[in-house]
């Protein structure tokens, strides 16, 4: 066997089953040894099916013996996030609504997984319908923070940022409306992009125009993520929104340097929301870092007057749409939080959703004029460091109170509202040890550039360690 841990790379990881270094099921036995070890404390992956994945690790060796093709992730074990459709596995999206349901088709997503050549172990837990940043429901309950236990694995691809963060699985993917991608892996301690709206195309969905939510890859480290979304990214016939670069575009190595980077930074977006002193003081020493590696970095921000508008208006619009009618049927079954969010969405008007179409619209431009001036914007991912697992969400920053549990998500669903990508690197820790990241944001379409630029800051903390 090879001198493979499950630390190690995902493209590593893949290479030495290529080589025949490790066989699959040799590399699946590693992992569920080591989800056997923290998967009871920290509840990150969910219907696991230790059977299934031999025979797929099984069939992933003979495959590769047979001479035949192997795709890019080829016998890398790999758990699918609860909230996407896979075909003859449990997939509850954190509803008791749909605790038995097993759907008959895969997700778009999950078919690219597969053709991939992943052996699949089961589930990610995910918050209700991944509403919140906190991964908790009422089917399988509370995922935890590898690093510390009492604390928050952030939403909603909680469980695949803690699943990851302690070795479980090399490689996961999510999805990212306020911030459901680049939470978690900050609270983590991994690396979580949110690509460009079209990068990653779902199918089948319930408004194919919709464009505020997108999946996108995680993984440890920069390079990975980029090995991940190479596979998930590219157009589909079936998602007209789609970008049209191929995703191979992001399969090489990703390499990239910090000097004559020309960097936006801010602490709070010009006063946009309240960051916590431990948080802001990483973002601080992270901006640092970018200047003594010889980037460009000035204090300055875009407007974003109308996001946090448009945010909450299209939000409500969109889960009103969706899950209305079913919260109509079962009342009881979702968590008050949710509920109240389904039914702002009933007031609202069509003049109302179109004000907020046109707030984005106009902070698309403002965002391509700043980006004439600076090749990426740095910026908190969230507000706070990971919080007590018992809490639904922070009450308070800075000792300011919260008023709603959306409140400390700004720094992340105010991006979100431009349409950039964005992406969520380690940047150190706060005096006890959580893990902090900082956010990057990048043009849209540039997500290849700002995988450049993110592995370029991950190198410079290597370093600067």
């Amino acid at each position: 066997m090879s001198e493979l841990s499950v630390e190690s790379t995902a493209r590593d990881m893949v290479a030495a089953v290529r080589e025949r270094r490790i066989s699959a099921r040799e590399l699946l036995d590693l992992h569920l040894e080591r989800i056997g070890q923290r998967n009871g404390e920290l509840n990150a992956i969910v219907s696991l099916d230790e059977e299934r994945a031999r025979a797929g690790a099984a069939a992933a060796d003979q495959h590769l013996a047979s001479g035949a093709a192997t795709g890019p992730l080829h016998g890398l074990p790999f758990a699918v996030k609860d909230t996407h459709a896979t075909a003859g596995w449990r997939t509850t999206y954190g509803s008791t609504i749909y605790a038995d349901n097993v759907p008959d088709s895969d997700e778009l997503i999950v078919e690219r997984l597969r053709r991939a050549g992943v052996v699949l172990i089961g589930k990610t837990n995910v918050p209700e319908f991944a509403a919140g940043s906190h991964t908790y429901n009422s089917v399988f309950g509370t995922t935890l923070n590898p690093v510390d236990p009492t604390r928050s694995a952030g939403g909603s691809s909680g469980g695949a940022a803690s699943a990851l963060a302690s070795g479980m699985v090399p490689l996961a993917e999510g999805s990212d409306m306020g911030g459901s991608l680049r939470n978690p892996a900050s609270f983590c301690g991994v690396v979580g992009l949110r690509p460009s709206l079209g990068r990653v195309p779902e199918w089948p969905r319930d408004n194919q125009w919709e464009s505020t939510a997108t999946g996108g890859p995680m993984a440890r480290n920069v390079g990975d993520v980029a090995l991940l979304l190479s596979v998930i990214a590219g157009p589909d016939p079936r998602a007209p929104m789609a970008l049209g670069d191929a995703g191979s575009t992001f399969a090489p190595p990703v390499t990239g340097s910090l000097h004559g980077l020309r960097v936006a930074w801010s602490r709070d977006l010009g006063g946009a929301f309240a960051v916590d002193r431990e948080v802001a003081a990483v973002v601080e020493e992270a901006g640092r870092l970018m200047s003594r590696s010889g980037a460009r970095v000035f204090g300055d921000h875009p407007d974003m007057g109308g996001a946090e508008e448009a945010f909450r208006t299209l939000r409500a619009w969109l889960f009103q749409a969706k899950l209305g009618p079913l919260l109509a049927r079962e009342p009881d079954a979702f968590k008050a939080s949710l509920a109240d969010n389904i039914r702002a969405g009933e007031s609202l008007t069509g003049s109302d959703v179109a004000r907020a179409y046109a707030q984005r619209s106009t902070l698309t431009e403002r965002m391509r004029v700043f980006f004439q001036r600076y090749d990426v914007l740095v910026l908190p991912v969230s507000q706070v460091p990971p919080f007590p697992a018992d809490q639904e969400f922070p009450t308070e920053i800075n000792g300011v109170a919260s008023t709603s549990y959306l409140d400390w998500m700004r720094s992340a669903y105010l991006v979100t509202m431009t349409g950039c990508p964005a992406i969520s690197v380690p940047a150190g820790t706060t005096p006890n040890g959580l893990p902090v990241g900082v956010q990057i944001v990048a043009p849209h379409g540039a997500d290849r550039r700002l995988l450049e630029v993110a592995a370029a800051f991950e190198q410079a903390r290597a370093f600067a360690r």
